[in-house]
């Protein structure tokens, strides 16, 4: 069975301001096949280019019988997953806790559609921007990943890079602007 990795970023440059840029990236890594990809957008929010994130990677993959393992430094969107807020979003007419209509429901419908075509996806949260130079810093963050997956630290300082290259990718993106 194939083992696929993405690695995904969003961002937006004056997130919340009427004049933005945002830009979403991914990196998909099939044993030694890699693609790439990303999109910049006007007047959007950091969440909607994450969420797009995940969800252009995820059309990508052809094989919805491999392993899939999703990488990315949004908690919005991990966690939607890991803790299945998305099942009573669904219960709910896609209402939050506070009986408040979810942000970006059409995109949320739209990536948890794409997700149910996979046989095995997992979500993993990686940290952000971190300086694989700095050794007690990986250590720290490796151990804490190490509760949601266990690997290796090479494995996991190879993570990091992929998920520096998603990043790298969305602000030539943001920057082609």
């Amino acid at each position: 069975m194939k083992d696929i990795k993405i690695y995904t970023d969003g961002g937006c440059r004056g997130n919340q301001s009427t004049e933005n840029i945002g830009a979403y990236a991914f990196v998909i890594e099939e044993g030694e096949n890699i693609v790439e990809s990303g999109e910049s957008y006007d007047n959007t929010t950091n969440n909607i280019m994450e969420l797009t994130a995940v969800l252009r990677a995820l059309e990508q993959v052809e094989d919805k019988d491999a392993i899939v393992s999703v990488y990315s430094d949004s908690a919005y969107v991990v966690n939607c997953f890991r803790d299945k807020w998305y099942i009573n979003w669904e219960k709910n007419n896609f209402k939050n806790s506070k009986k408040q209509e979810v942000e970006n429901k059409e995109l949320w419908i739209e990536l948890l559609k794409e997700v149910r075509k996979f046989k095995d996806i997992t979500f993993y949260k990686i940290k952000g921007h971190l300086n694989t130079n700095k050794s007690a810093e990986v250590n720290k963050w490796f151990k804490k990943f190490t509760t949601q997956k266990e690997i290796s630290l090479e494995e996991f300082i190879h993570i990091v890079k992929m998920n520096h290259r998603a990043d790298e990718l969305l602000n030539e993106e943001m920057n082609r602007r």
